[in-house]
């Protein structure tokens, strides 16, 4: 499944934090979503429809708050060392965007480098079904209404999906403040204290959508916004001023869909792996 995508982790388990690296070798028709008052994102402007570039390389996603951005130059560097990136003349540019989770407090004061980024990238393998504390995962916690002390586990998850020819996986970080649940039944999966105590900018669910279908950036934008239908369906709240939500959309190109059918794919296979995520972290 999605052959031109693949996927690579570096596992920090006793700093409790780590990189998740989506590589397309080919290059991919990309787009982003960002919600919340408080994202820390890379390369981000690069998606509007209206700017040059039209593939990208790589997405990361980490650990590490605005430090952990850092693992993006990693992955860079090992897309240059293969030849993958942006023709601007005289040499090629790798085109990596990313986005990073709030874990300092999690564990100890750690961030993912850019040798981490490298790492995880050399790591990358085809995609399958996966979840666990693992990669930006690492250190994702959620219920933190009532401050860090009662934050619960969380982690990262794979989840994939067919209609027809037409391919798609979701990889979701899920670090919410809020408490999570089953949107099919309403039922609270991690729910934290009913007081509400002052929050801290601390809370970041991060997610790539890759699917093999072709669209313009102008779909890929807007496929990765109405993704962002999912967190809130088992997030509760979401999107605050203390949470920087953000989803990237890859898209291969191999296949024609219509828009709305990858919309339906994206919103369950996004609760899938937010749930799956959440119980991976007990």
């Amino acid at each position: 499944m999605l052959s031109d995508f693949l996927i690579g982790n570096y596992t920090d388990t006793e700093k409790k934090t780590g990189v998740t690296v989506l590589l397309a070798p080919k290059g991919a028709t990309g787009g982003v979503s960002v919600r919340g008052g408080a994202p820390a994102t890379h390369e981000t402007d690069l998606f509007r429809a209206e700017n040059t570039v039209e593939k990208v390389n790589a997405i990361v996603l980490s650990g590490g708050s605005a430090f952990g951005l850092e693992a993006t130059s990693g992955v860079m560097r090992y897309l240059l060392e293969h030849g993958v990136g942006y023709d601007a003349g005289g040499y090629r540019v790798p085109i990596v965007a990313g986005a990073s989770i709030y874990d300092l407090e999690c564990g100890a004061f750690a961030f993912p480098t850019r040798e981490n980024g490298y790492e995880a990238a050399k790591a990358a393998k085809p995609i399958e079904t996966t979840a666990g504390p693992v990669g930006a995962g690492a250190g994702a916690t959620v219920c933190k209404t009532g401050g860090m002390a009662g934050a619960l586990p969380s982690g990262m998850a794979v989840v994939t999906g067919q209609i027809g020819k037409v391919e798609m996986a979701v990889i979701v970080v899920v670090n919410a403040l809020g408490d999570i649940y089953d949107p099919d039944t309403g039922a609270a999966l991690k729910k934290g204290k009913a007081s509400l105590a002052p929050a801290s900018f601390s809370n970041t669910t991060i997610a790539c959508v890759l699917t093999n279908a072709r669209l313009t950036k102008a779909q890929a934008n807007k496929l990765a916004d109405v993704t962002q239908d999912a967190y809130a369906k088992c997030i509760r709240p979401v999107h605050t001023v203390y949470d920087g939500d953000s989803v990237f959309v890859l898209a291969g190109g191999e296949v024609e869909s219509d828009l709305f059918t990858l919309q339906l794919l994206a919103d369950k296979l996004c609760c899938q792996a937010i749930l799956q995520a959440v119980k991976s972290g007990d």
